[in-house]
């Protein structure tokens, strides 16, 4: 075959080993249950941890913010895009982070490319965990630095590879996620800023997933409490999860915010974020602040679902936050047992390679605060009924 025209045989051949990927039509808002297909399915998994996407307090905040600023920004931060509600966001984000300043990107996917290709460039070098998220991998590989990955939460390992940069004075950047979104673990902040400082390289941190959901008052993996910009110089979270708007910022000093101004072309080239959006993402942000039973609800969501698995004999990934995978091995496996819980009003996906390395295709489940413990004990019957059929 010549050009494209192997195109129709790729996609048969992904059918044919399971790797097909297909989307879902929802017909209602975010929520513990969901409308599939004109079916109520019980939702686990929304990544909506806090339950923030469909609260009607924000809903409200956005309205107004409408109201206020219309539908659309209009154009990039650096040309007449940057509204007051943007730069109140920032400066809120800052102060909820405890650092210098905030920037705002459109997602955390263009976060990621923007920060990793502003800093770095031929010459550089780039060392991330295995297992992070493909927007890290993406923007180490378009950066030109040289890259290379560690095994997962390997510390050792890294350190092997930062010895092996040598005395150069060219930047050294060790990028990682926090929470890790396939296996939900986290990083060991306290290791990797020793290991970044004895190198002389800086320390990046993508969580995405622990924002707003784990530690004090929802700081995440880096509590400023005890970890400042001198031990992770880069802190980028996202807001589509669990503040339940969308997109991301990088917190850090005013040096590393300027300098991204400059050189981050995923923040100088992109339109900005509605203000709308930046208005409803304030609300969510003061709700995190002020409402913390919702994490407490989901330590003991995540307790009770973790009890209840291993009482059923099902063998869970070690995670102490809201993704809580169960690791089937073959794609076709999980296919099955997504499909057997859906028939029992259970929506949860099939994840398969390339998302997860070959041979570790998951059921990746994931609890929210809007869920409850008859959700839980419906979740535990499902997935051990669906288990059992499928011969898993």
């Amino acid at each position: 075959m010549a050009g494209f025209d192997d195109i129709p045989q790729q996609l048969s051949e992904r059918r044919d080993n399971n790797l097909y990927r297909s989307r879902r039509n929802i017909g209602s808002p975010q929520g513990r249950t969901l409308l599939v297909d004109g079916k109520e399915l019980l939702n686990f998994c929304s990544n909506d941890y806090l339950g923030l996407a469909g609260d009607p307090r924000v809903s409200e905040a956005l309205i107004a913010g409408t109201q206020q600023w219309g539908v659309g920004s209009g154009a990039s931060h650096l040309v007449c895009g940057h509204t007051d509600a943007h730069h109140r966001l920032e400066q809120e984000l800052a102060e909820f982070t405890k650092r210098p300043r905030a920037l705002l990107f459109s997602s955390g996917y263009a976060a990621n490319l923007g920060v990793i290709n502003g800093l770095l460039s031929s010459g550089d070098y780039v060392i991330e965990d295995k297992l992070n998220h493909a927007s890290l991998l993406d923007g180490a590989l378009l950066s030109r630095a040289h890259f290379s990955r560690y095994r997962h939460k390997d510390y050792q390992h890294l350190t092997e590879l930062l010895e092996k940069t040598g005395d150069s004075d060219n930047r050294k950047l060790i990028v990682t996620d926090g929470v890790f979104s396939m296996d939900g673990d986290s990083c060991d902040t306290a290791i990797l800023a020793d290991s970044a400082r004895k190198a002389g390289a800086w320390l990046m941190i993508d969580d995405a997933h622990g924002f707003g959901v784990t530690g004090q008052q929802g700081h995440g993996t880096v509590d400023p409490g005890l970890y400042d910009t001198d031990d992770v110089q880069i802190l980028m979270c996202t807001l589509g999860k669990a503040c339940g708007t969308m997109g991301a910022f990088v917190a850090g000093t005013d040096e590393l915010i300027e300098t991204l101004i400059q050189e981050a072309r995923t923040f100088i080239y992109t339109t900005a974020l509605p203000a709308a959006v930046a208005v409803a993402s304030s609300k969510s942000l003061e709700i995190i602040r002020e409402e913390s039973w919702r994490r407490e609800r989901l330590t003991d969501l995540i307790s009770q679902f973790r009890d209840g698995a291993e009482a059923a004999g099902l063998e869970l990934l070690p995670s102490s936050t809201p993704i809580q995978p169960v690791l089937l091995g073959s794609e076709s496996l999980a296919l099955k047992v997504a499909e057997l819980l859906e028939l029992q009003d259970v929506m949860i996906s099939a994840i398969r390679p390339p998302t997860v390395p070959k041979n570790t295709s998951r059921l990746r489940i994931t609890l929210t605060a809007n869920h409850n413990e008859d959700d839980i004990n419906k979740l535990l019957r499902a997935l051990t009924r669906a288990m059992q059929e499928a011969g898993a």
